[in-house]
């Protein structure tokens, strides 16, 4: 009864368009003074919130965004996209291709899912529909590469996952690694062999030659300087050298070390790209003290016991419940955004997860794979509504749907493997040294 008091009051509060942050700050507010013994539980409620946000492993999260700001705005990655492009000859779907290696590595460098989804839809889409690619083929790359800034570190979904659902972080930017590359490999397998099925669907065309020596150039001087970042931020966590907050420092100096050698490190870029992180840091931070707070308030009312129990007397298997549990969060990806799916299910779902004694960085991949579903799933996913903004006046929302299916689909396989073969997520973090 608390519980669907406790959510009936979430929904009305969402409803009237009150933000989701606030929404559980003031559900938080109202039920610690009811619950705590007044101006007292307040005041816990409080120094509860201060204490979720001054934490060491938090400082990845700013430093992530700032990173990402700086090479969007520094114009980067239009030269990544260009070196790469020269590589990939006239293979079917080349554009697709495109869109799905330079996903990846954008989610390698910025960790932006809907800023990769903007900046490839408005760089690739118009030259795709030039060049006679059909919708799906247009569209539906773009958005599932897109998404994959979501399961390639450094993510900052991840960051948070790991702060609300108390999981390691550095293991966990660690292990979504191989899922997010498995992601990407599906997603070329699909261009590839429907490309070669439908040849129409992305019409092949003359591409302007270049020699090997001018790839090599182009290879040293705008791929391996972005290498090194990715190495900055990853490597030195597999190799026990750095933490995560550390990780995330190295890679964001290496980022404006590289603007700076190119020539793109100015004040104006400068300053967009601190402000726009600021504001970014302060949203996601005001979202984990509603998380924190709703956590200990379910805890404190027993609800979370209570629905503890309620799962683990249920007639299935322990895998079976894991399988509920993301049929539940696909429904609830098809209506709303991300962070508040995290909110609301994570204090319940994470409790369920230690009294089976799943390893909860393998739940935190399924988890992820969840949520990059989300923002494509059909009718409100995010990124669906980012790509009906950069693309063509004439497209309609119905075919943005309809492309987004099929690598909706190849999320879905990506997820059942990592069920059913652990290992896929959990064989790097088994890599790290103490220092990661």
């Amino acid at each position: 009864m608390v519980l669907a008091l406790i959510f009936g009051g979430l929904i009305f509060l969402m409803l009237t368009g009150m933000p989701v942050a606030f929404s559980f700050l003031f559900i938080n507010a109202i039920l610690g003074y009811i619950l705590w013994g007044g101006a007292p539980g307040l005041q816990l409620l409080i120094n509860n919130i201060f204490e979720s946000v001054t934490i060491f492993t938090l400082l990845p999260i700013p430093l992530f965004i700032l990173m990402g700001e700086v090479m969007y705005h520094s114009g980067l990655v239009v030269h990544l996209l260009d070196s790469i492009d020269k590589w990939l000859g006239r293979l079917p779907g080349r554009l697709g291709l495109l869109a799905v290696i330079g996903g990846a590595l954008l989610s390698c460098l910025t960790g932006a899912s809907m800023g990769s989804t903007a900046m490839l839809g408005s760089t690739l889409v118009p030259e795709m529909e030039k060049r006679g690619y059909k919708k799906p083929m247009s569209l539906g790359p773009i958005l599932g590469s897109g998404g994959l800034a979501i399961m390639i570190p450094p993510s900052s979904l991840a960051v948070l996952l790991g702060a609300i659902g108390e999981i390691s972080i550095g293991k966990l930017l660690i292990a979504i690694i191989i899922p997010g590359l498995i992601m990407a490999t599906l997603y070329a397998g699909y261009i590839i062999g429907r490309c070669w099925l439908q040849p129409g669907i992305a019409p092949a065309y003359e591409v302007s030659p270049s020699t090997f020596g001018e790839k090599i150039i182009n290879l040293v001087k705008y791929v391996l300087p972005m290498g090194f970042i990715v190495f900055l931020v990853i490597g030195v966590i597999i190799i026990g050298i750095a933490t995560p907050t550390e990780a995330a420092a190295t890679g964001t100096f290496g980022t404006f070390m590289t603007a700076a050698a190119y020539g793109r490190l100015n004040w104006a870029m400068l300053k967009k790209s601190i402000q726009n992180a600021f504001a970014l840091t302060v949203i996601i931070f005001m979202i984990i003290v509603g998380a924190t707070g709703f956590s200990q308030t379910l805890a404190f009312t027993g609800a979370t016991q209570g629905m503890v129990d309620f799962t683990l007397n249920l007639p299935l298997s322990p895998i079976m419940i894991i399988i509920v549990m993301q049929i539940v969060l696909i429904f609830l990806g098809m209506f709303m955004g991300q962070v508040p799916i995290m909110l609301i299910t994570l204090p319940i779902f994470m409790p369920v997860i230690y009294a089976l004694k799943f390893d909860p960085v393998w739940f935190g991949i399924i988890f992820l794979i969840n949520m990059e579903m989300a923002l494509t799933s059909p009718p409100f996913g995010l990124s669906l509504f980012v790509m009906k903004s950069v693309a063509p006046k004439d497209t309609t929302m119905e075919e943005i749907y309809k492309a987004a299916f099929p690598f909706l689909l190849c999320d879905a396989i990506a997820m059942g493997l990592i069920i059913a073969f652990p290992v896929l997520a959990l064989w790097l973090p088994s890599l790290m040294r103490a220092g990661g």
